[in-house]
């Protein structure tokens, strides 16, 4: 596929000095490895000069990083394939060399459902039922291309429900997504934590499922990348994995976790509180009305080879965004597209920058198995 033209930008300053990467990332515990990488010092151990820029919603961050006003950023796994096929947007070859987490994501709905008697898909689809003709049920999730939709979806379809007739699914920013539950617009969403846990700690929701459980392994966000920068700036890409890499790591070692949770607490992060941050990260995970369990395997963003962007994982994407109809009629994959967004050939090529470290240096996945096949 050509790539698109868009508009050019300096990459260096007034000065002449190589400007600093701008990193866009939205407020989810997931943007965790980008923000450690600055915090920690893991940018400056692997010199890469990064400037973190918190960003409103998907298409915000799709659509700057289309015209060049971000270098790389904290991205749905899914907006590696609609970027570079111009799904509601302009088609620009992009390409991930790292993903950032696997998982992570939860369903929550309305506490007038749970009222009503809701209880999992099966006793929501009795109540759509009962109520047929009385109401409109709304979904939220974050983008129309994206996990959120596929396991919403999935979850919907596999209690007999149909998206699109049964209940009607929308397009929120994760940050507005609770308190469009709170405010009665939303009847439940998909989306990744803090926004689940915050629904539950104020009372508003409650969780029904979490993706560890609906799609174990599944791959969530992405550090994504436009491909001619992968290429025209090759030294401070794989500089820039290498250094997520690492951050990476680190958040998922349970010792750190606390201070994580306290870290993206911050104002110019998440700006949320601490202890419904950690509800995810350190637990117990509150579903709600008495059900906790533990959050140990809740969100993994190093272990089981969750960096390595094997086509695998473009696959279950791929796969799901088919499946659900979320391409457009007459769209075609082109062949190895999987492989051509998703290169676990420059993630490899990362490594060889991080020091001997046996967990950093092995990324063999027992999840592999669970996603679909490679396209």
């Amino acid at each position: 596929m050509p790539q698109a033209t868009v508009p050019t930008k300096p990459t260096t300053t007034t000065a002449g000095a190589p400007r600093p990467l701008r990193l866009g990332f939205i407020a989810l515990n997931d943007a965790a490895p980008l923000i450690v990488a600055r915090e920690h010092g893991f940018f400056h151990r692997h010199g890469v000069r990064a400037e973190l820029s918190r960003e409103v919603g998907w298409a915000t961050i799709r659509d700057k990083l289309v015209y060049r006003e971000l270098d790389a950023a904290h991205a749905l796994g899914a907006m590696a394939v609609s970027t570079t096929l111009g799904l509601h947007c302009l088609p620009t070859e992009c390409l991930t060399a790292c993903v950032l987490n696997t998982t992570g994501n939860s369903i929550t709905l309305s506490e007038e459902l749970w009222t009503r008697g809701v209880r999992d898909a099966a006793t929501l689809r009795a109540e759509i039922i009962r109520t047929r003709g009385e109401r409109t049920y709304v979904f939220g999730v974050v983008l129309e291309h994206s996990s959120h939709r596929i396991l919403l979806c999935d979850w919907l379809c596999a209690a007999g429900l149909r998206p699109g007739r049964d209940v009607r699914i929308v397009v929120v920013p994760p940050p507005q997504l609770f308190r469009n539950l709170a405010a009665g617009t939303l009847d439940g969403y998909c989306v990744g934590e803090p926004w689940n846990s915050l629904a539950v700690s104020e009372q508003a929701g409650w969780c029904a499922a979490i993706s560890t459980d609906l799609a174990p392994g599944h791959p969530e966000k992405i550090l994504l990348v436009r491909a001619d920068f992968a290429q025209g700036r090759a030294e401070e890409h794989l500089a820039l994995v290498a250094a997520i890499t690492e951050a990476a790591a680190l958040c998922d070692e349970p010792g750190f976790r606390p201070e994580l949770a306290e870290l993206l607490a911050r104002p110019e992060y998440l700006n949320v509180p601490a202890s419904v941050i950690a509800a995810s990260l350190v637990g117990p995970f509150d579903f709600g009305h008495g059900h906790r369990t533990d959050a140990g395997n809740f969100v993994q963003f190093h272990r089981a080879g969750a960096n390595d962007p094997t086509p695998a994982k473009a696959a279950w994407l791929i796969d799901g965004l088919t499946r659900h109809g979320l391409l457009p009629v007459g769209t075609a994959i082109p062949a190895g597209l999987g492989a051509r967004v998703f290169r676990s050939d420059l993630f490899h090529e990362a490594l060889q920058r991080l020091p001997s470290n046996p967990s950093t240096a092995s990324h063999t996945t027992h999840h592999e198995a669970t996603l679909a096949p490679v396209l």
